[in-house]
């Protein structure tokens, strides 16, 4: 399953707004289902479009912070990868100070409960 960006600061707020919560022990998730509206989105393409937020609060160093971004985002590419019946969905990832020092498969481990969650729920 392919990740993408999800872009834009209406298509954030409507996420962030709208979308359900999901929370783990390193990471806070809202999500929708369905793609963006946005014209870059192929509707007709399986995607999850994945943004992150991590507010100054997390951490005074924007380098700390940006690592924590990224090793939330890598988390969820990895498990995406070995993933496809996953729908097209909307995410946005709000990294907690924890992702910061713990290990690499403690995020992933939190990233599989949420797609477990997920995949459990569009089952319904």
């Amino acid at each position: 399953m392919k990740l993408s960006r999800l872009r834009g600061r209406k298509i954030c707020d409507r996420v962030q707004h709208k979308g359900a919560v999901w929370k783990g022990a390193t990471f806070v998730i809202r999500w929708l289902p369905g793609p963006p509206h946005h014209p870059a989105a192929d509707p007709q393409e399986r995607a999850v479009y994945a943004g992150t937020l991590a507010s100054s609060k997390l951490h005074k160093s924007a380098v700390k912070r940006n690592r924590m971004r990224r090793r939330c985002r890598e988390a969820l590419r990895t498990e995406l990868r070995l993933l496809q019946d996953i729908s097209t969905m909307q995410l946005l990832l709000f990294p907690r100070s924890r992702s910061l020092t713990c290990d690499f498969a403690d995020i992933q481990a939190d990233v599989r409960r949420f797609l477990s969650v997920v995949s459990h729920g569009s089952k319904k």
